[in-house]
């Protein structure tokens, strides 16, 4: 038996009881009620006091809910958490919403990654970890309150060995990338006990249009793997993908930890120019089962076992740096 405690909000029921049953715990009882005028409370049923206490909330919008409200309903359950008494309270985020928003581009830009951990701090949140977010350093500048920003790095490089394909080629489909894509390789490398080579996509966005398509790297005859934080509308990755195949890369697949698929992505899965496309689990691909055929170009490889790892350690005051980003 453990001696913490897991509680997983309503709308991360799913993914809380992968990560209790990785964790070795049972998820904890908590109550949760909407009022006619939109308001809602959550409260524990058991006991916190003096506990040191996991909440899992994944923090994507959805048709139920969107990222305001689950975030809004996470800060209100973890500040009744420490209301009653509980010892540490360690928000369990897989997907950290507003991240990308992390410096400011425009004159008077918000800053809003650091609004964010302000809001997380003000409740009392003692340590939060999420997975792969979007810039690290700026999540470590953010928050005051201990971080943990989990690597899905494993997970793709078990995903890769399992190719028949040992040609590979590691492409950030970016320059601000390059840092998270060269860690891959080198991983994969060792992993796969074969040279792989690298490479870059030049990309430049302003006012919400992305320009640029230069390929720096060594994709010829090989199966690029593009890796990236996530996949929104999928327009970076699609240019991405053309160019390396300019390069003679022979298949592409996309490897991205969290799969947002938003309007407009649908006619990104379908193009050719990517082959195939992996994703964690921290967003479910609700949008893409709209479309039916396009969930065979998908395989979703499951976190939850570095999520439970995570709490196990943290909870035991154990080391994270092989489970984190660097």
């Amino acid at each position: 038996m453990t001696d913490f405690r897991l509680f997983a909000m309503n709308a991360s029921t799913v993914f809380g009881r992968d990560i209790a049953a990785a964790a070795g715990a049972t998820l904890s009882r908590h109550e949760e009620r909407d009022f006619e005028d939109g308001e809602h409370k959550a409260r524990p049923l058991d006991s916190v006091e003096r506990d040191d206490v996991y909440v899992v909330q994944s923090l994507h919008g959805d048709p139920d809910q969107s990222a305001n409200d689950k975030l809004c309903r996470l800060l209100f359950f973890i500040g009744a958490l420490k209301d009653a008494g509980a010892a540490r309270v360690t928000a369990v985020c897989p997907y950290l919403c507003y991240s990308r928003k992390d410096r400011r581009t425009k004159a008077r830009d918000p800053v809003t990654t650091r609004y964010v951990a302000s809001l997380f701090e003000a409740v009392g949140t003692d340590a939060i970890i999420t997975l792969d977010v979007h810039n690290p350093a700026a999540f470590d500048n953010a928050f005051r309150c201990r971080k943990v920003s989990l690597t899905a790095a494993p997970l793709f490089v078990a995903h890769a060995k399992t190719l028949s394909e040992r040609q590979l080629c590691v492409v950030s489909p970016d320059p601000g990338g390059v840092k998270r894509a060269e860690a891959f390789r080198e991983a994969l490398e060792i992993a796969c006990g074969v040279p792989i080579t690298k490479g870059f996509v030049d990309k430049h966005r302003s006012s919400g249009v992305v320009t640029g398509d230069i390929f720096a790297g060594d994709a010829d005859g090989r199966t690029a793997l593009i890796i990236d934080d996530l996949i929104s509308t999928g327009h970076t990755l699609l240019r991405a993908a053309h160019a390396v195949r300019e390069a003679g890369a022979r298949q592409v697949i996309a490897m991205v930890t969290h799969g947002l698929f938003m309007t407009g992505s649908a006619e990104v899965v379908r193009d050719p120019a990517i082959d195939h496309f992996v994703t964690a689990d921290s967003v479910p691909p609700f949008r893409l089962q709209l479309e039916g055929t396009l969930l065979d170009k998908l395989t979703i490889l499951r976190s939850a076992g570095v999520f439970g790892e995570c709490i196990r350690r943290l909870h035991q005051g154990l080391a994270l740096d092989d489970l984190t980003v660097l």
